[in-house]
């Protein structure tokens, strides 16, 4: 059978399939993405899922080296297209984890019995991970326990009981090893730590597949005594415990310096842990191999009081020794829906830091300095005041989208936990539960201030998560607030604390010494005080938390709130200019006719077939909003979408304004925010905001910029007034200004004709990166005033590149003017709409858009805006690079297109060319074909009539 297609059809598919082709190229791993050992059979092996370990883990493949490979070989070149983070678009992961605690038993070390039940619980969840296609290499296998002292006692003094122990993995060179060994020795004698040694780690690389065996590195530990100037440490040897922090993120930066990177096979250089407390044992292993492989784990001497287990699947990446969890304090089951945005947000904060670099101090006064990495009081500063994230010269960034999620997330929490938040109190403000009208914490107020507390400060780390942790003076573990993971525990009468994934995995657990037993419910957490060995349940361990600061009392007096008010009735434009301002703005007739009738009249969107048969916005010959050149994203592999009909509870979309304090110091002045109940602001809710900015009502500092500019400056004018809208956005923060508000609006009918506007996404993402590069992003919210908003993907977008609110100010004008049409008022007197007044109808489609961005929320696994702002979760198609580099840095764009005078001259052509007493929109037809002057469309009339014809 043969098929014949046009002309048009042929392009068409044409197009489809090149779009195909570019996203599968997406995945192809690149040269630096391959792992290639220096002696290599030449065949491609496979990445597969295996729910069992082989009989033997010895044979003849276990001495050979492979490459490490996908399926298929790539041969894609170093291009200038940006793909999108790796994090973000290779990496996913659902695991196994688990932990137990037992501090009854044993002496002040533990026992060797609780390193057992975990590694028997760590092989059943062998199903949880997947194997290689040589069916012995794994994914990822780890545990993390307390440093087993008793093996480790000829590195112990009376005057060093509990050193600082280093698990590092090393180049199998012998040359590069001693390199790097001695390099770390340096770095540990210049900040005061005494080097007590180095110790082969003993293991058996015969079990190992053939392609953990190929990247398998040298295993070493190393020991060091406390610095003598901290014989003002705490009990907890909380000083100790962050000089080993910094001295490992210096580390890196030591190694670059001198050259000590090598991008092949045998380039690792990793520390997985550095701690006098804990230690991770970890490796490109099976679950069952991970105690055949490390010695240390089946030798009686290695004792502990907890251990914490985890199997990694990852899929879309390739496996690599140091990607095995645990990770250096948490063990993560799940995925970080919110990364882009959280590092995004995380990079403005450390931006925002500042403390002096050595040089602008007195040469006796070292407090403060990021080179002082052991004084008590120097550390604690560096970690919460130093901006480590933009001086890569001094310590290792905090967070970088290299990185996957879950080795981000623990950058995160280390840095929180270590900056005298405790544990608990990281987590619980890194990952909130749903704490709104929650039934659960009706009689623990303390709990919901801590939240409301918290959450103004820092976006939530969203998507379905089970997380297992210990800075090793607790133990817990916590589920996001979906619960989309599955958590479950048991407590004996031996004081054993057991959490894993599931039911079974420890074979000798007698039903009759368990005491208690349950499962962790959405948000909820549990925690053992490794100190004291009390176990402390969701409500106690929160409750205790919270107590710790009056956040209520600080949030009564500092907070303000915006709540929904009633929308004004009174008109700003005549019809006539009404209409002018629209056209100017790029809305078309079918905007009013299908959006704004069906989300002011029934409080709904659109709906319309699936399916979008129009071209692209870079390929259409007509005029678009800036908009259209950005698709949404969503979520894969192991996340389900959120319903937002049916599991609203968890969602949110309240924002805040004003200057956000650090996150890593506690004090009221981190209350004083103004709450918005929603992003879209009502005339009403802009005159409640700006009455904040009295002394007697809040003192918030505002400032209106403009976004316009004069229409005889052409289209190369918008870039004079993007940087001056910049400049000028960095000079009124610095002045004190903690709400920008940038507005398109024109006063009257000739200011509309004589200016023209920079579009409001170029606006608001210029002026959100530029405050990020000036470290200034946090002290001042955005709220956008624009009338080139209208649909629920024009608001996504606004708040995705850093939108706080958005004050939608001629939609809102046209739903009175389209309420007010004669038309309109005989559909109400029929029946055909619900009656409304003006205020209501402006509700009404506040109340669609907010749905709307729900849904869009929902796609992507996300519960709450303020994660979602400023989180970039698009794809740019069609726009160059000086408009990436400017507006939306770190957006996926896998090919050119318009420059700033592109977009300026499109904007320009939308205008009118003339105003008219009864001026009517242009029927762009990009939703509904429209013959002859309206957008192509592939199933059009003409289609449709040569159909028939044939």
């Amino acid at each position: 059978m043969q098929i014949f297609l046009s002309k048009q059809q042929q392009c068409l598919g044409l197009l489809l399939l090149a779009t195909a082709v570019v996203d599968v190229l997406g995945f192809l791993p690149t040269a630096r993405q391959s792992i290639v050992s220096h002696n290599t059979i030449h065949s491609p092996t496979t990445w597969t899922s295996s729910t069992t370990a082989p009989a033997s883990w010895q044979n003849d493949r276990c001495a050979q080296h492979v490459d490490l490979h996908m399926a298929f070989q790539s041969t894609q070149e170093e291009s200038n297209i940006f793909d999108g983070p790796m994090a973000l678009t290779k990496e996913r992961d659902a695991c196994g984890v688990g932990f137990i605690a037992n501090t009854q038993s044993g002496d002040e070390f533990g026992t060797h019995r609780v390193i057992q039940q975990g590694l028997s619980a760590l092989t059943c969840m062998e199903h949880r991970g997947a194997c290689g296609g040589d069916s012995i290499s794994g994914d990822g296998a780890g545990v993390m326990t307390q440093i087993p002292w008793k093996l480790f006692d000829e590195y112990r003094s009376e005057n060093c009981p509990q050193p600082g122990v280093g698990m590092t993995f090393l180049p199998r060179d012998e040359t590069r090893r001693n390199a790097v060994k001695e390099l770390i020795e340096q770095v540990c004698r210049a900040n005061e730590l005494d080097f007590l040694g180095w110790r082969e780690v003993p293991v058996d690389p015969d079990v190992l597949g053939p392609m953990a065996r190929a990247g398998m590195p040298s295993i070493w530990q190393f020991f060091v005594k406390s610095p003598q100037r901290l014989d003002n440490d705490d009990k907890e040897r909380d000083g100790f415990e962050r000089t080993l922090y910094l001295v490992r993120r210096r580390f890196s930066v030591e190694l670059k310096n001198a050259g000590l990177e090598w991008d092949d096979d045998d380039g690792v250089v990793y520390v997985a842990s550095f701690s006098s407390r804990t230690i991770v044992y970890k490796g490109m292993v099976q679950s069952a191999v991970l105690s055949q492989f490390y010695k240390d784990l089946t030798n009686p001497d290695f004792t502990s009081k907890f251990i914490i287990y985890h199997r990694r699947f990852s899929t879309n990446t390739n496996p690599k020794w140091p990607l095995a969890q645990p990770m250096r304090v948490v063990g993560h089951n799940g995925e970080i829906n919110t990364l882009l945005g959280n590092v995004n947000w995380i990079k403005a904060r450390e931006a925002a830091k500042g403390i002096p670099i050595g040089s602008e101090l007195d040469a006796d006064d070292r407090r403060g300095d990021v080179r002082d990495l052991v004084d008590y009081d120097a550390t604690e500063n560096i970690v919460t005041m130093c901006n480590t994230q933009d001086i890569p010269s001094v310590l290792e960034p905090v967070v970088d989208l290299d990185r996957s999620d879950s080795a981000n997330l623990d950058s995160v929490f280390e840095l929180m936990c270590q900056s005298r938040h405790r544990a608990p109190c990281a987590l619980m403000a890194m990952v909130p539960t749903a704490y709104m009208e929650n039934p659960d914490l009706k009689n623990n107020p303390e709990i919901t201030d801590f939240y409301k507390f918290h959450g103004g400060l820092l976006e939530a780390w969203d998507g379905p998560a089970l997380l297992v942790f210990s800075d090793g003076k607790s133990i817990g573990a916590s589920l996001d607030r979906n619960g989309l993971r599955p958590a479950r525990f048991s407590r004996t009468k031996d004081g054993t604390v057991y959490m894993m994934s599931e039911t079974g995995v420890i074979p000798d657990l007698d039903e009759a010494e368990i005491v208690e037993k349950g499962r962790l419910g959405p948000g909820q957490m549990i925690n053992v005080d490794l100190l004291t060995g009390e176990f402390k349940d969701n409500i106690r361990i929160k409750s205790e938390i919270a107590k710790r600061h009056p956040y209520g009392e600080w949030i009564a007096r500092q907070r303000k709130d915006v709540v929904k008010t009633p929308a004004l009735e009174d008109r700003m434009y005549d019809d006539t200019t009404a209409t002018f301002a629209q056209a100017t703005f790029g809305w078309g007739l079918e905007d009013i006719g299908m959006q704004i009738q069906d989300m002011a009249g029934a409080a709904k969107e659109t709906t319309y077939s699936m399916g979008d048969d129009a071209p692209l916005a870079c390929l259409s010959e007509r005029p678009h909003p800036l908009y259209n050149y950005f698709k949404q994203r969503f979520a894969q592999v192991t996340n389900p979408p959120i319903d937002p009909l049916r599991e609203g509870v968890v969602m949110s979309l309240g924002m805040t304004l004003g200057k956000k304090e650090s996150i890593y110091k506690v004090s009221e002045a981190g209350a004083r925010l103004i709450h918005l109940q929603s992003p879209l602001l009502n005339g009403a809710e802009m005159e409640a905001l700006a009455s904040f900015a009295e002394e007697s009502n809040g003192g918030f500092k505002q400032q209106y910029l403009s976004t316009r500019y004069a229409l005889s400056d052409g289209p190369e004018g918008i870039k004079k007034a993007l940087d001056a809208l910049c400049d000028k956005a960095v000079e009124e923060v610095k002045a004190g200004v903690e709400v920008l508000i940038l507005s398109d609006v024109a006063a009257d009918q000739a200011e509309l004709e004589e200016t023209t506007y920079i579009p409001p996404l170029v606006a608001v993402g210029a002026v959100h990166h530029r405050l990020i590069d000036e470290g200034l992003r946090m002290d001042a919210g955005i709220v956008v005033e624009t009338g080139a908003a209208w649909s629920t993907h024009h608001f996504a977008c606004l708040v995705g590149y850093g939108a706080n609110a958005v004050h939608p100010y001629l939609a809102l004008e046209t739903v009175k003017q389209w309420h007010g049409q004669d038309k309109t008022q005989k559909m109400m007197e029929s029946g055909k709409l619900k009656k409304t007044s003006v205020a209501e109808a402006q509700e009404n489609y506040r109340v669609a858009v907010e749905n709307g961005l729900l849904k869009i929320l929902s796609k992507m696994g996300i519960s709450l805006l303020t994660s979602y702002s400023g989180a970039q979760i698009f794809e740019a198609l069609g726009l160059g690079d000086d408009v990436i580099d400017r507006s939306f840095k770190g957006t996926t764009s896998r090919i050119g297109g318009l420059s700033l005078q592109d977009i300026a001259s499109e904007t320009i052509m939308m205008r009118p060319e003339s105003v008219k007493e009864k001026m009517k929109l242009v029927n762009y037809g990009y939703y509904k074909p429209v013959p002859k002057l309206g957008e192509y469309h592939v199933n059009s009339s003409d289609l449709a009539k040569l159909l028939h014809d044939a």
